[in-house]
């Protein structure tokens, strides 16, 4: 039978479905036949099938379907084959919902071996017959096993031409025998780049109905209403590359046609998804807070888009709650917003969750509320409702407390009309007066005293703070002393506290002059001369002028020392006296020796010099050795010279000359360098002396051979020679290096032009060497990678540098293994390449008939082939106690992407766990379908 022929006969099959299929009224009415009314609306009995019914059914009525049914059933991922060819659609489509049906071999055929041999079928029988076995199958799970669609084929649909007979050395790759299929299908796999793994996604059942995971291959999920889109409503004329990922480029329709709001007016941005999603177009959500910076709070969250945004105006709307709410403004009369001059920030007083009842924070105007304010009605202070010219001070509506208060009378008395001095907004009594407020706080014996006594006659207004205003009888009396006649200062506090009038201290600190020494037990009068305490002069020798002119060792007068006596004298005594030359002028060396009268000539104690040229000019002009006159050397004497002594001066040549002096320097007489004392232009470049030692040196020829003539590479002011040059400052030598001769590589005396890079030596090594060979190998002229300077033989290549270190079993694996021929360039990196030998051998699974990834580290490490790991990372191996025995789930130990569910799970108790649940089949892929992490649900 051709497929034609199956077509037309599994049409036929469906017409006992239709057969007496008519529409029914409602419970007891008649059956009506479509005929009668062909364009009623009916309910579909077949549940969830995606197809028009005009493929089956005709316009004129429900039955006879048509002659040739435009259904495939490839399409529905159980591709009909064998025997089923022939069974009539009844007996597996009892139900006309026809995707509630399974498509499990148990579910039909009852099983005579009571699961012996466990619930698959398949395993012995096909689909050509219940009495066919496949042991023929069987002998072809070697290497690739006959599953689904495989399993009907004849040997010669696969060995013929060339490969009539031949069984061994053919691909079991789809694409070896798909090619065609690959290449003319409805969607162009080759210009879509889709990979010829043609596994990824058809089956072995049939080539249609092929899953492709859209998100994993693409990166772009199909969500919402996209994973119910035909293929071709994206990739248009089955344009596959380069569709556009982002919402604008599919829906520039929607955008541009939508005008509730004008997305296009409005120059709303492409990112669609900030308010659409997948699901739906209309409904969007906008968010208000995050894109227009408006949260929207309370009865806003109810109002209608248009009441705002007027004529669909979305780009200038205010959000000032006055602009949508003047009417509300406008209109209110208790109080009367507009008349009162009440600021049009409504948010004062009103929130967003109604106009009423409004609430007004006294607390955020410039005067808040609080004691017995918070108690009175509004109309009390704004009296005939006048919210605008209201005054903040007490007095202006405390007057009448004010004027009637009588003890005190606040009036008469002249009180400050500030009332918060004494009172609080509690309440008008009891007030209480803090003096500490009226600048002048009390202490003392001030605490106790009457009010009267100093608020004589009631005087709250004028009294003076000052202690002499209040006190001044006391300060008149006072006899010992006479305050009065002394003229001490009427400042009372310098002697007296608030305490008492008496006892009384002086603090002599506070008068700018504090006793110390012999000072402290000096009677007042000896200073303080017939009581004068005004003009009493703080000066030493307006006290000690006697002392000063009665001196005679030495004589003050005469020597016209200085009358500032501190400089020698103290306050415990004027005798003995000391004179602290470190105050004027530090004696150090040979300065502590010298008598006094050999600087202080004739007496001068006030214009001798302090510098030291002063002194000793004598020594600078006969100094020959070098002349300081004739080079103009500073007269700073303290650079070279010490008071220790004028000779054995010693001059810090790094210091001042910024010439450190070492080796031969130190030793070398200054003339030498500075030549005719010239101590000013001398060159600190060693050529400048050495030019002539440069010059003759002819081991090697400095000059011939361009040698610096900085002379520090190689010479150090130890000495000419020996001398040693520093390669490590231009090629550092190691290894076999260091014993080269110089001559070696310097050929002919070259020290201008010799390379540094190991080619420009070793490059008859690169190009003789055969093992390998470099230059048919094309390996790097980086020499430094495999060799060292110590020897060019036992050579050692870091693999760990390459793209591909070397791990595990492969570090001892010898380099021809991998490098056949000695091809090191474009060696694979993938284990595949190597190892595909163990691949296709390997039968504890079957990788190749399992379909195995080809990227072998997955369960494999480069320590062993064998004790490979599997990473059955989507499903728990210890699920229903299998404790990771894979053929529990896995019955088929030749393909493991079949697996049953079946065993474990009876049908009996399943469809117990899933009444109600819509669209539930009994079978193991359904199963999978629902339950991919082994628990219940998703």
């Amino acid at each position: 039978m051709n497929r034609a022929q199956w077509f037309i006969g599994a049409c036929l099959a469906f017409l006992p479905l239709f057969a007496g299929y008519m529409l029914q009224s409602s419970a007891g009415e008649e059956p009506r036949p479509v005929a009668q009314n062909p364009h009623a609306k009916v309910t579909n009995p077949h549940g969830p099938l995606a197809i028009p019914c005009q493929n089956c059914h005709t316009y004129t009525s429900w039955k006879p379907i048509r002659a040739v049914p435009e259904f495939n059933h490839d399409h529905t991922g159980y591709p009909l084959r064998g025997m089923h060819q022939k069974v009539a659609c009844t007996q597996c489509h009892t139900s006309l919902v026809f995707k509630n049906v399974s498509k499990t071999c148990a579910d039909c055929h009852a099983d005579i071996h009571r699961r012996q041999f466990g619930a698959n079928c398949e395993s012995c029988h096909s689909v050509k017959g219940w009495q066919v076995s496949l042991q023929a199958i069987r002998n072809h799970q070697n290497r690739f096993p006959l599953v689904g669609a495989h399993a009907l084929v004849d040997c010669e649909e696969c060995h013929k031409s060339a490969a009539m007979g031949k069984f061994q050395g053919l691909s079991t790759a789809c694409y070896s025998c798909h090619q065609q299929d690959f290449l003319t299908p409805v969607i162009d796999h080759v210009s879509s780049n889709f990979p010829t793994t043609c596994e990824t996604c058809h089956t072995m059942d049939s080539w249609f109905g092929a899953k492709f995971d859209h998100l994993k291959v693409t990166g772009f999920a199909l969500t919402g209403m996209h994973a119910t889109l035909q293929c071709t409503a994206c990739h248009i004329n089955n344009r596959y590359k380069g569709t556009p990922a982002d919402c604008y480029s599919c829906h520039t329709r929607e955008y541009t046609g939508s005008n509730n709001p004008s997305h296009l007016s409005l120059a709303l941005a492409h990112d669609c998804g900030s308010c659409h999603t997948t699901f739906n177009w209309a409904n969007a959500k906008f968010d208000h807070a995050l894109y227009a910076h408006y949260p929207l709070t309370g009865l806003h969250q109810k109002v209608a888009c248009a009441q705002c945004h007027l004529n669909n105006n979305y780009k200038s709307t205010p959000t000032a709650c006055y602009s949508c709410h003047k009417p509300q403004f406008s209109s209110t009369r208790n109080p009367s917003h507009v008349t009162e001059g009440f600021p049009t920030d409504c948010s004062i007083c009103h929130t967003t969750a109604g106009w009423s009842p409004s609430s007004f924070d006294h607390a955020k105007s410039a005067f808040p509320l609080t004691g017995a304010h918070t108690k009175v009605k509004c109309s009390m202070c704004h009296v005939n409702g006048n919210y605008k010219t209201v005054a903040t001070d007490c007095y202006s509506c405390h007057k009448q407390n004010y004027e009637t208060t009588k003890s005190p009378n606040h009036p008469a008395l002249g009180f400050p009309t500030g009332c918060a001095v004494c009172h609080t907004t509690a309440a008008w009594k009891p007030s209480s007066f803090d003096h500490a407020k009226s600048g002048f706080p009390l202490t003392g014996a001030h605490l106790k005293t009457k009010c009267e006594m100093c608020h004589v006659n009631n005087n709250y207004t004028t009294v003076a703070k000052d202690c002499y205003s209040c006190h001044k009888q006391n300060y008149n009396s006072a006899a010992s002393p006479n305050h009065l006649a002394l003229g001490f200062p009427t400042g009372c506090e310098v002697c007296h506290t608030t305490t008492a009038w008496k006892p009384s201290s002086f603090d002599h600190s506070r008068s700018g002059f504090i006793l110390t020494g012999a000072h402290l037990k000096t009677k007042c009068e000896k200073c303080h001369i017939n009581n004068n305490y005004t003009t009493v002069p703080t000066g030493c020798y307006s006290c000690h002028k006697q002392n000063f002119n009665g001196t005679t060792r030495p004589n003050h007068v005469a020597e016209g020392f200085p009358v500032d006596c501190t400089l020698c004298h103290t306050t415990t005594a004027w005798s003995p006296s000391s004179f602290d030359h470190a105050k004027v002028f530090p004696l150090t060396g040979a300065h502590l020796k010298a008598k006094c009268d050999q600087c202080h000539v004739n007496n001068n104690y006030k214009t001798v010099a302090k510098d030291c040229y002063s002194c000793h000019s004598t020594n600078y002009v006969a100094t020959t050795n070098p002349s300081h006159l004739q080079l103009a050397l500073p007269h700073n004497c303290g650079t070279c010279h010490s008071t220790t002594n004028w000779l054995n001066a010693s001059f810090d040549h790094t210091l001042y000359a910024h010439y450190p002096l070492t080796g031969m320097h130190q030793n070398v007489a200054c003339a030498k360098c500075h030549v005719n004392n010239n101590y000013k232009s001398t060159s600190t470049a060693c050529v400048s002396c050495h030019l002539p030692d440069y010059k003759k040196t002819t081991s090697p020829n400095h000059a011939a051979q361009g040698f610096p003539t900085d002379c520090s590479f190689c010479h150090s002011t130890a000495g000419w020679s020996p001398s040693s040059f520093d390669h490590s400052k231009v090629f550092p030598l190691t290894g076999d290096h260091l014993k080269i001769n110089c001559s070696q590589c310097h050929t002919n005396n070259n020290f201008k032009t010799l390379p540094t890079n190991c080619f420009g030596c070793h490059k008859p090594d690169y190009i003789g060497t055969n093992d390998p060979s470099h230059v048919a190998a094309g390996l790097p002229t980086a020499c430094d990678m495999c060799h060292s300077t110590t020897d060019w033989s036992g050579a050692t290549f870091d693999h760990s540098k390459t793209p591909f270190p070397l791990t595990g079993a492969h570090i001892k694996v010898p380099c021809l293994n991998c490098h056949t021929n000695n091809v090191f360039a474009g060696t694979p990196t993938d284990c595949y390449s190597c190892h595909k030998a163990d691949y296709t051998g390997t039968t504890n699974p079957n990788h190749t008939s399992a379909s195995f990834p080809t990227t072998c580290d997955t369960c494999h490490t480069t320590t062993s082939w064998l004790g490979a790991t599997f990473n059955h990372t989507w499903w728990p191996t210890n699920h229903g106690g299998a404790h990771g025995v894979c053929s529990t789930c896995h019955t088929n130990p030749s393909n493991y992407t079949v697996f049953t569910c079946t065993n474990c799970h009876t049908k009996s108790r399943t469809d117990g766990d899933h009444q109600g649940v819509q669209g539930y089949v009994y079978n193991s892929v359904n199963c999978y379908a629902c339950h991919k992490n082994g628990g219940g649900g998703n």
